[in-house]
């Protein structure tokens, strides 16, 4: 079953879409707390789609195993609400802690397992929001460090506007946030389950954020060999999606 989701943050409108298992699937019946579930957390400039389909296609991998998953645009992207010259990953958090909040509340789900997955920014994002929302697991794919926006500062100041960023209004907050970010002490601190995937030709989010991100959490780091930030060969997102898949299904 798939059907549109919406909340409410700050007064804006969240937009999303709910995948909930089929009676019949993999996963051997909706149990009687309810369904597993995840919370699938897009990244910078991106939106509930992902690159080449690859959080849809993923919810409906899991949803034939067992387990549910929202996926939905942050306030200022996607169809969301919101001007994405407001974003800052603060806000971002509350969408997140939101999102939380309506799985939790939906009948056929199980509050006690709602898990978390990031990917790219979103793991930035996944790594300060997960002692807050406390999920179940936590899924990192690819996950982003404040360091790749930094070189937008000019000694240590932002621009005094709005910066075109190839179209998107790039807001001077977001800009000024960066140097206070700390994901990976955030990280640290929670002590949950925790896996990390990400490709071993990332150019964009390399290996070595994969790594430092795994230290802070104590958990593995799982490289896809030849993939890059956005996984782009079926190759790799089929690899991708069994080794996220056995991680989020307790394997």
């Amino acid at each position: 079953m798939e059907q549109f989701a919406q909340f409410v943050v700050g007064g804006q409108r969240v937009y999303g879409m709910l995948h909930v298992p089929e009676e019949h699937s993999l996963g051997g019946g909706r149990p009687a707390q309810g369904w597993p579930s995840v919370v699938m957390l897009h990244g910078f400039t991106g939106n509930r789609a992902g690159d080449h389909r690859l959080l849809p296609l993923f919810s409906r991998y899991l949803a034939a195993r067992g387990v549910a998953s929202l996926r939905f645009d942050f306030r200022g992207s996607g169809e969301s609400e919101g001007d994405f010259s407001e974003m800052t990953v603060a806000r971002e958090v509350e969408d997140t802690e939101a999102a939380f909040g309506y799985v939790r509340g939906l009948p056929m789900l199980d509050p006690e397992r709602v898990m978390l997955l990031g990917f790219s920014m979103g793991g930035l994002v996944a790594a300060l929001a997960a002692e807050r929302v406390r999920p179940h697991r936590l899924a990192l794919w690819a996950p982003a460090l404040p360091e790749l926006w930094l070189g937008f500062l000019r000694g240590g100041y932002a621009p005094p506007v709005i910066r075109d960023y190839g179209g998107w209004p790039l807001g001077r907050e977001f800009l000024l946030e960066m140097p206070r970010v700390q994901p990976l002490e955030a990280a640290a601190r929670w002590g949950g389950v925790a896996r990390v995937f990400h490709g071993d030709a990332d150019t964009v989010c390399p290996p070595d954020f994969g790594v430092r991100y795994a230290q802070a959490l104590g958990c593995d780091a799982v490289a896809i060999p030849g993939a890059n930030h956005t996984f782009d060969s079926l190759e790799a997102v089929e690899r991708l999606y069994q080794e996220t898949g056995r991680f989020v299904t307790g394997g």
